[in-house]
């Protein structure tokens, strides 16, 4: 009970010094603030990344493994791979469905690519794609309307599609889509349902390219196989990719070896696919953004490192300057406790001080990076607990020496100073 009255004095001489050097103080905390502001910003940074990879590997789906054709680009190139790979085809989804453990749903893919669409699209042609109806299974799809079609209108070849919000906005407008048609080409397609917006995922994420998942058009494969003719077909597989969920208690990382073993020897080790782990994408941008994480903050430590040097100058001159107060000090009864206490104090409310305004300023920074770079930050409870510690932490370590030196003073020659 007796420690709260000791330091409250020794508390507002330190405030009283510090206001009694405004310019001074500012300027001796200006490393704090910079090291602080560092550190919350790059951290706002690191977290904002990682939010979106999230978001962009759930799109994907964590437990998945994609499957992608990897298309010729002339024909030169497509008769010397035809000669050892019949490319990606009917049969590799066979192989896959027999062959590979632990899977809970599979669907090819075709994808085909519209040069005339009604009613008219005023923004980007949507991508066409057939798939089967456990397509669902694979991804989460919400239906904003209507329904998703049946494994009976896909055997059938049946000439409807389920819109992607972006999608049925570009070429039905806002009202009701369910009941209207789309011509894709010469096709015209019933749109029997509305999938709810999806997070987009337009950046590549460590290579792999992924379609605007709100501009799709998706028809059962069998319709998209039978009634849409690709001029360019003779460049292209039979089928361009294949969907795979794997069990949650599964591996998604062991299976894809698994996919990889066989098309790999199915394709003659010719190199015409490639197989996409989300969740491997997902450790391997992890570790990325760790390393980066360590690098920002030990940039950003050097600041505070500064800001601590700068500390303990400032301290070192005050104690100087204040050589006969503590002089009168220790006269008058204090011990050397009392004077390291009081000079401790004052390390810390300019830590405290700069971290602080440190704090506001990696707030104002994240914004500026969010709106100039357009990059997503995010500033969590974390960087601003970690950097304001740090801070504080410097004030103290920086603060021992000069607070010591002036404890050590004698007290007669400290009054006798001049």
């Amino acid at each position: 009970m007796q420690a709260v009255p000791t330091v409250l004095p020794e508390l507002w001489m330190g405030l009283g010094s510090l206001l009694a050097h405004k310019l001074r103080s500012l300027l001796t905390m200006l490393g704090m603030i910079f090291g602080v502001g560092a550190v919350v910003a790059m951290l706002s940074i690191t977290a904002g990344a990682q939010q979106e990879t999230l978001r962009q590997i759930d799109l994907l789906g964590v437990n998945n493994i994609i499957v992608e054709a990897i298309e010729a680009v002339d024909r030169e190139t497509l008769l010397a791979v035809r000669e050892i790979s019949p490319g990606l085809t009917f049969r590799d989804y066979r192989a896959l469905t027999e062959s590979v453990p632990n899977v809970e749903a599979m669907s090819p893919r075709k994808q085909f690519h519209p040069t005339s669409v009604l009613p008219r699209s005023e923004q980007e042609m949507p991508t066409v794609i057939g798939v089967l109806p456990n397509y669902t299974d694979i991804y989460t799809v919400t239906l904003l309307e209507g329904r998703f079609f049946t494994a009976e209108e896909d055997l059938r070849s049946a000439p409807v599609c389920v819109l992607s919000e972006r999608a049925k906005i570009s070429l039905l407008g806002y009202g009701p889509a369910v009941g209207k048609h789309v011509k894709m080409d010469s096709v015209w397609l019933e749109v029997i349902g509305v999938m709810a917006p999806q997070s987009s995922a337009e950046a590549d994420i460590e290579g792999l390219e992924t379609d605007d998942q709100n501009n799709l058009v998706v028809a059962p494969l069998n319709t998209v196989m039978r009634r849409f003719d690709d001029t360019n077909s003779y460049l292209k597989d039979e089928i361009d990719g294949v969907f795979l969920r794997v069990y949650h208690d599964a591996d998604p990382i062991e299976t894809a070896e698994v996919v990889r073993a066989i098309l790999t020897a199915t394709h003659n080790d010719a190199g015409d696919f490639a197989v996409t782990v989300p969740a491997g994408l997902l450790a391997q941008r992890q570790r990325t953004q760790f390393i980066f994480e360590v690098v920002m903050i030990c940039i950003a430590g050097i600041s505070l490192l500064v800001g601590g040097i700068g500390i303990m100058n400032i301290m070192l001159a005050t104690v100087l300057e204040r050589t006969r107060e503590i002089g009168i000090r220790r006269a008058i009864g204090a011990r050397q406790r009392d004077i390291v206490r009081q000079f401790l104090i004052e390390a810390v409310l300019i830590s405290i001080a700069g971290g602080l305004i440190g704090i506001g300023a990696g707030f104002g920074g994240s914004l500026i990076i969010a709106n100039i770079a357009e990059w997503p930050t995010v500033v969590t409870a974390t960087s601003i607990v970690v950097a304001f510690g740090v801070s504080v932490f410097i004030g103290l370590l920086f603060g021992i020496y000069p607070a010591v030196q002036a404890a050590k003073l004698d007290p007669i020659e400290a009054i006798r100073y001049e």
